[in-house]
């Protein structure tokens, strides 16, 4: 197990050494019963970074509240990292010989055991399919699978079972595999090293519609964990830095008889409930906004869903660009994300529906954009939203608004209307004025960290995690967010 900080407390060391002899008896225990274990990693999967070294052509979409943390899987035995996947490990500060993109035969598991995030809005831990071959293609897809593991289903040391209690910080074992008696071996070792069998989930990876193996034409996953807004700070630093956490890649000795798991039952969005009964007074947010910056020409954009959902890419071999069953996703474009991905790495050809016509942003102090909508989480149907401005091009997220930022911002709007706490009004300008108390001055001049003054750009908004349903709202009960472009009049 990785260690700790330094500074730790003599209580808080002691607990870290039972947890790493844990660790080391279920290693033990799976290697007696035929298991070759390797060890990998855990980092923040920095695509600020990444693309600013120029390691990617594109920061996929990057969601700038969250620091993902993605699994570094050690490959198969006898087998060797990819030099693209290598030149990822070494930028991100990875040692060994390890890769975020990893291929899986059928019989075998990759293994998260560890502490969950300290105290947080919002955690999950979801697989990704990223790249497959389709016809003599390699694609990108960049899609989830199944549903998440997140802080409402989760099984831990405080939440046995996936009963309520405290998700946070708690001990766990997530077995990512495709074989029921690959997982029954696991859970076997596990117990034997003392872990108990309701703080141990399963992540089911569908063989059946996966070509899973270790050749080129195999598909390609990855695994992050989304903690999204700390209560603590450091600590959530802490954790993205150095998660307390091992990963394993477990490989059967001898063939086994493959046992595959069906395609787990989804949890079901939606629950009857809209927020449709806003609609007159986002309207009247609509009118209020346009009558106070009437000496400015205001162009309208477009809203849509932004990413399909995971089986949709799949199916269509399509890059999803890293969707979620636990979020709604919508952007200010004319249409959904369609279009099939040159191979990987080639963003050249990526959606030019955004780019025509161009959105920018100058530095004219009557040039800004007013972002607004329903507050999906003061409405009841997320438990925690955002929106993040984006560089179209290479899809670059500098800052996200999140739902705790704008509360109470849309009162000054609608002084008299009781619905107005469940509505809000954000701006996005180069400058922001001392009365802009909702207001966010956009930098650039700073790379891929800024959006230039020319560079086009999108906003793209997320709503994660009706309580209700544990699972992402669903889109035909939530009211678009809008956002208005505003420019001097000549």
């Amino acid at each position: 197990m990785q260690n700790l900080r330094e500074g730790r407390s003599p209580a808080s060391n002691l607990a870290q050494d039972m947890e790493a002899n844990d660790t080391e008896a279920f290693q033990q225990a799976l290697e007696q019963d035929g298991f070759t274990v390797q060890e990998g990693e855990l980092a923040y999967f920095d695509l600020l970074r990444l693309l600013e070294e120029g390691v990617l052509p594109s920061a996929y979409g990057n969601n700038p509240t969250t620091k993902y943390v993605i699994y570094f899987v050690p490959p198969a035995p006898g087998y060797e990292v990819e030099e693209q996947m290598s030149e990822i490990a070494s930028t991100l500060g990875v040692s060994g010989n390890t890769t975020p993109f990893w291929n899986l035969r059928p019989d075998e598991a990759v293994v998260f055991v560890g502490r969950t995030p300290p105290e947080c809005r919002y955690f999950s831990y979801d697989n990704m399919l990223m790249r497959r071959t389709i016809g003599n293609e390699r694609r990108w897809i960049f899609s989830n699978l199944v549903d998440t593991i997140n802080n409402l289903v989760i099984k831990t040391e405080g939440t046995p079972d996936g009963a309520s209690g405290d998700p946070f910080n708690q001990t766990t074992i997530i077995i990512i595999t495709a074989d029921r008696g690959i997982d029954q071996r696991i859970r076997d070792a596990a117990e034997s090293a003392g872990y108990s069998n309701n703080t141990i989930n399963t992540q089911v990876l569908p063989s059946v519609m996966l070509n899973m193996g270790l050749d080129n034409d195999s598909v390609t996953f990855a695994s992050f964990i989304r903690p999204a807004l700390f209560n603590d700070t450091q600590a959530g630093d802490d954790y993205i830095n150095n998660t307390p956490a091992t990963i394993f890649r477990i490989t059967p000795n001898n063939t086994t008889e493959l046992d595959p798991y069906d395609y787990p039952e989804l949890r079901i969005r939606g629950t009857g409930q809209t927020e449709f009964e806003l609609m007159d007074d986002l309207e009247e947010l609509r009118v209020a906004i346009l009558e106070k910056y009437n000496k400015s020409n205001a162009t309208e954009l477009p809203t849509s869903q932004g990413g399909p959902i995971g089986s949709d890419a799949i199916q269509r071999g399509i890059n999803a660009v890293g969707p979620t069953n636990d979020e709604c996703y919508l952007w200010t474009a004319n249409q959904t994300i369609f279009s099939p991905t040159p191979p990987f790495f080639d963003t050249s050809e990526y959606y030019p529906f955004l780019r025509d016509p161009a959105i920018t942003l100058g530095n004219d102090t009557d040039e800004f954009i007013i972002v607004y909508g329903v507050n999906h989480v003061a409405a009841g149907k997320a438990t925690y939203s955002n929106f993040a401005i984006y560089g179209a091009d290479v899809f670059n997220g500098v800052i996200a608004i999140t739902n705790e930022d704008f509360n109470g911002s849309a009162e000054e709007y609608l002084p008299d209307n009781p619905n107005a706490k469940y509505l809000y009004v954000y701006k996005l300008s180069r400058n922001c004025s001392e009365d802009d108390q909702y207001c966010y001055e956009v930098p650039y001049g700073q790379g891929v960290h800024g959006i230039e003054l020319d560079q086009p750009l999108f906003i793209g908004w997320r709503a994660y995690l009706e309580n209700a349903t544990k699972t992402g709202p669903a889109y035909s009960e939530i009211v678009y967010d809008r956002a208005i472009k505003f420019d001097p009049k000549s």
